[in-house]
């Protein structure tokens, strides 16, 4: 395609409906006509363009047209209450269950990596040498130590807080780096793997282990499955770098883009239960088997919300993106 050609075909076009654009400017039954004609025929070309021969200032010039022609023709609109629900019942576990096949192996492979790790410093009086001193390690893992007066150090309204926000951050990390080709979400994963694997180990050499799952486990069961599920849409998003599919790689990206912070809204709720659990369960002075059966119950349920819900909406052609009403215009080009 030459662009000059094409521009000078078209600009008339392009002009006049700018024009029709204009503020205050109030259109007469014809005119909004024309306006939702020559919005129509500026979308396909901004889409040969980006097709063709992506120029970027025509296109730059094309998308703002077409973004403010919409806004006219289509109208705003505002989120209600009904969008929630259907966030959160269709929107949100639909996104979850269409990128199992990422936060699943994910799960997997985290745990055999910490149960790798933890068994490697348990059977290494080396490795925990290097980790501290003896005298460190002793108050860490005695009864009363660092590891459990770690749950009870703060007020519990103020440490569930602060593990709610610290596990956003890691979220976030993954939710919006993952399309540096998933590099940042793999560290971030190398990192809480290590951290809970030194746990595993150091209690594990102290003959307490059964005393740090029932520590970690009330509320980690929710918390991790967030962050494997944040991990496995990052991992997702880079590789849709790599492999866009039958979708242009900006249009792939997009779409799986929208998505992955779409989910900033469900797993943010999910992490603050998991937080809740963490500051006024896990330290509580209920038995450890109920302690368990607590954080058990709501991972069940978070999975059979996830599974259940999110297959019948993902068989119902839910994607998770935004609805089609407020996704950028696509209209199919021949090639």
């Amino acid at each position: 395609m030459d662009v000059d050609v094409f521009v000078a075909a078209h600009r008339q076009e392009w002009d006049r409906l700018a024009q029709l654009l204009r503020r205050g400017r109030r259109l007469s039954g014809a005119e909004t006509d024309e306006l939702v004609s020559l919005y129509q025929r500026t979308a396909t070309h901004l889409s040969q363009l980006q097709s063709w021969a992506p120029d970027p200032a025509v296109v730059n010039r094309l998308t703002t047209l077409v973004a403010r022609a919409r806004s006219v023709v289509v109208g705003t609109r505002r989120a209600t209450w009904r969008d929630a629900l259907h966030y959160f019942t269709a929107g949100f576990p639909a996104a979850c269950y269409r990128t199992r096949a990422w936060w699943v192996p994910t799960a997997l492979v985290f745990i055999l990596a910490t149960a790798g790790i933890g068994a490697w410093i348990a059977g290494s009086p080396e490795v925990q040498a290097s980790i501290g001193a003896p005298d460190e390690l002793r108050e860490m893992t005695r009864p009363g130590g660092g590891y459990e007066s770690y749950y009870s150090s703060s007020p519990a309204a103020a440490f569930s807080f602060q593990v709610w926000t610290n596990n956003m951050v890691v979220a976030g990390i993954s939710l919006t780096l993952g399309v540096f080709l998933g590099i940042p979400v793999l560290w971030v994963l190398l990192q809480n793997a290590m951290n809970v694997g030194t746990g595993v180990g150091l209690m594990a050499a102290a003959d307490r282990l059964d005393v740090f799952l029932g520590l970690i486990l009330p509320h980690g069961l929710l918390e991790l499955t967030a962050v494997f599920i944040a991990a496995g849409v990052g991992l997702r998003l880079g590789w849709t770098v790599i492999d866009p599919g039958r979708l242009t790689r900006g249009a792939a990206l997009a779409r799986e883009g929208r998505a992955a912070l779409g989910m900033v809204i469900g797993l943010t709720l999910i992490l603050l239960i998991s937080g809740l659990i963490e500051g006024l369960v896990t330290p509580s002075s209920l038995p450890t088997w109920a302690r368990i059966g607590i954080g058990v119950a709501v991972e069940t349920a978070f999975l059979a919300y996830v599974l259940i819900l999110g297959r019948r909406a993902v068989r119902a052609g839910e994607t998770g993106d935004v609805t089609a009403g407020d996704r950028e215009d696509e209209l199919p080009v021949a090639a």
